[in-house]
């Protein structure tokens, strides 16, 4: 009996297979995969999620038509924490940072023994001694040089993969920056409010997104997992910003900026022409100065900036009196 399993806690895995009985050649067409850290088969990235009911079906079919007793478990309430799941990815990231890190620094190594080793043999070569065909020792000296060259073509070949897998590190550590960093950590959290918006829409049988959701008791049991995984999303985002505020960081709103101010974006200042409930308006187009102002730009149109994008505020009599010292800095 083969047991396909699927809870949101572990992922859809394949219970009772062993290798070499046939179950992964039947499986794999239908997207599963075989985990080595479990020893089990199973569909890539199912955790935290609901079943892919297509996937397990088709499978199961094949397994049957293959001769295989199949039963599929299904427990979709059976789930973990969002800070659970977010502290095993922050944890696998960090393990894969120091994996690649190691495996960089062995390569370096490497590259650089061999380096050495072309170095000392083509040392024992003196200056411009050509090879000689005639002499009884021109074989072995071919051979040496050309085992020097396959050895500097090595040590080269193992910088290039220390290269490579430094900055598979670095990415793997950037990621992981990125996915907390408070800026996209807001935009999350929008997306996540209007998605919990969507639900609550679905759960009172109206449309949203284009279309409705089924209110049938199994579509409704989970329009309430979603909305309870959504809103337990949402609490641990928000105390990460708070923690972020009580670190510094700014969550910048309507309510700190008025008409002729100046808002930060990506190293450049930009005068505020309005302040709209999400975002602000600016002046447009791809300018390169510091400052861009309403008086000074160089294209006709406007901008909306967002607030999760802004990373400073500054008064139009402040931002005057900057540039009038900037200004009168040459003359002293």
């Amino acid at each position: 009996m083969i047991t396909i399993r699927h809870t949101r806690a572990d992922g859809t895995l394949i219970e009772d297979s062993v290798k070499g009985d046939g179950v992964y050649e039947v499986v794999r067409l239908h997207g599963f995969r075989y985990f080595p850290s479990i020893g089990q088969l199973g569909i890539r990235n199912s955790r935290d999620r609901a079943a892919q009911r297509a996937k397990i079906n088709a499978a199961s079919a094949a397994l049957r038509a293959a001769g295989f007793e199949v039963q599929i478990v299904v427990d979709e309430d059976d789930r973990r924490p969002f800070a659970e799941a977010e502290a095993e990815r922050n944890s696998r990231s960090e393990s894969r940072s120091a994996q690649y890190t190691k495996r960089a620094n062995l390569a370096q190594a490497n590259s650089d023994r061999l380096n050495e080793q072309a170095r000392e043999r083509s040392e024992a070569i003196p200056l411009g001694q050509p090879m000689m065909p005639g002499r009884y020792s021109f074989p072995a000296d071919r051979r040496a040089r050309d085992r020097t060259q396959r050895m500097w073509g090595k040590a080269v070949e193992e910088g290039r993969r220390a290269a490579y897998l430094a900055a598979c590190a670095r990415a793997a550590e950037d990621h992981q920056q990125h996915r907390n960093d408070p800026a996209v950590t807001l935009r999350r959290i929008g997306r996540l409010e209007i998605q919990l918006r969507r639900i609550h829409k679905w759960l009172d049988g109206q449309s949203a997104n284009g279309h409705k959701r089924s209110l049938a008791p199994e579509g409704l049991a989970e329009l309430h997992r979603e909305e309870e995984e959504t809103a337990d999303e949402l609490t641990y985002w928000r105390t990460l910003i708070a923690q972020a505020e009580a670190d510094g960081f700014v969550v910048y709103g309507p309510s700190h900026f008025v008409k002729g101010d100046y808002a930060q974006h990506d190293g450049r200042w930009y005068e505020v022409l309005r302040v709209n409930a999400k975002s602000l308006t600016v002046p447009g187009g791809p300018d390169v100065r510091p400052v861009i102002s309403d008086a000074t730009r160089a294209y006709s149109w406007n901008d909306r900036m967002p607030y999760d994008g802004v990373t400073g505020q500054m008064s139009a009599a402040r931002m005057k009196e900057l540039r009038s010292q900037k200004a009168a800095r040459p003359q002293e």
